[in-house]
């Protein structure tokens, strides 16, 4: 089965290259250092530690680690690659040279072996869900250890790695330690035959929030969203998703005319798009890149950049979480909890399950169906700010008491180095 697999990813990379070019029309970075991705890299030096996170998501939950890692081990060279461009520029922004950067190998034969080769790499360290085989082969091949951190498998995951159950189990053997985010992770991994699983916790709620965030972020809405009215934020949407955010703002400022969306895609590709379906939509909008305050009329301010998503949490008064009225399966809500907001979110949200769960639990979030609901739901926070705050208030406790995977993951980072 590993051949057949094997075989078929050959015949898809020329596509995947294909895809890189297509996809380099809007953004030229997308066409940059394809060789990478055949393993095609400079030698570097061997013993350090490598963390895979394969896009701006899991780079950002992978933070807290590769700073603590940066402190606990300085004489160890780190690696970070990403799968993703957006995963690249999210690295070279948040830690600059203190890493190297380079994209993950395509998980064909020849591709991992020679970026092992090139790495030698003491201990490998991927990021939640990226199960290649022939990655994980050839890790245990050269007896590099292998951490899935931060591990989580959806119900939906789960299924699918079931339907190849002896090339999973197979893969799963090849690991050394998945460390899940929570017990029902646990057991899915356990069920397809992983052999040895510990529930670490999730890093996410290890967040640290940058110096001087809060008042960047009251600066923000002084300068540019206005002081008096009302603002909320659709964070990381999705295609599809957009539309049923739009039509719920139209019910949003009937209600409050003065009231300003803060939008952010999920995608910088999709800026322009989105930026031209707000005009279709008649909304007036300022766009971040612009440099200019909203006006009274102004419905929309787009976040056309990147790396600010948590800047635009701090400056707003309440948040839906996007990438769940669409099935994508959600986004971090642990974020904006912390920060104190009331958070809001769709029906799929199986990548997040625990998180949404306990804010749930709290009262500290609500989750809402479609775009009618959400227009409610922001109607009613708008006008009982103090359900809000208390509800934000529930949300940073969640946060602050579910702490402490950073230190088990340290823990066991420093077993398997010492083994």
């Amino acid at each position: 089965m590993r051949l057949l697999y094997s075989g078929f990813l050959y015949l898809l990379s020329s596509l995947a290259l294909l895809r890189l070019y297509w996809r380099g029309r809007r953004d030229p970075g997308h066409r940059q250092r394809w060789r990478e991705r055949f393993g095609w890299i400079p030698h570097l030096p061997s013993g350090g530690l490598w963390i895979h996170a394969v896009s701006m998501g899991e780079v950002r939950a992978a933070l807290p680690l590769i700073r603590a890692l940066l402190g606990r081990y300085p004489e160890r060279p780190l690696l970070v690659t990403t799968t993703t461009l957006t995963g690249s520029r999210q690295v070279q922004e948040a830690l600059g040279d203190r890493v190297r950067h380079v994209y993950a190998p395509y998980d064909l034969p020849g591709a991992v072996r020679r970026f092992l080769h090139r790495t030698h790499p003491q201990l490998a360290i991927i990021m939640e869900t990226e199960l290649w085989p022939n990655l994980l082969r050839q890790c245990a091949i050269n007896e590099i250890p292998v951490l899935i951190a931060n591990a989580r498998l959806s119900e939906r995951s789960a299924r699918g790695y079931a339907r190849i159950r002896g090339l999973t189990a197979s893969m799963l053997r090849d690991i050394t330690l998945v460390a899940a985010q929570a017990e029902a992770d646990a057991e899915r991994f356990r069920a397809l035959g992983a052999p040895r699983v510990e529930v670490v916790g999730n890093l996410k709620y290890d967040l640290q929030l940058p110096d001087h965030l809060l008042e960047q972020g009251r600066q923000l809405r002084r300068e540019y969203l206005g002081e008096q009215r009302p603002v909320w934020i659709a964070a990381s949407t999705h295609a599809g998703e957009d539309e049923l955010i739009l039509e719920a703002l139209i019910q949003v400022r009937s209600d409050w005319p003065d009231s300003l969306l803060v939008l952010i895609p999920r995608h910088p590709e999709r800026f322009d798009s989105v930026a031209t379906l707000c005009r279709q939509k008649n909304f007036n909008i300022v766009r971040r890149k612009e440099q200019r305050a909203c006006l009274p009329e102004t419905a929309i301010f787009l976040g056309d950049s990147m790396g600010e998503l948590l800047l635009f949490y701090a400056a707003v008064d309440l948040a839906f979480v996007g990438g769940s009225l669409v099935p994508t399966g959600g986004h971090n809500v642990l974020e904006p909890a912390l920060l104190g907001l009331p958070v809001l979110f769709g029906p799929h949200m199986f990548n997040f399950t625990e998180a949404a769960t306990r804010l749930l639990e709290a009262e500290a979030a609500w989750r809402i169906a479609d775009a009618r609901e959400l227009a409610a739901a922001v109607s009613r926070l708008f006008a009982d700010p103090r359900l809000g705050r208390e509800a934000g208030q529930r949300g940073c406790q969640v946060v602050e008491r579910h702490r402490g995977a950073l230190a088990m993951l340290l823990a066991r980072i420093e077993a398997l180095l010492n083994n």
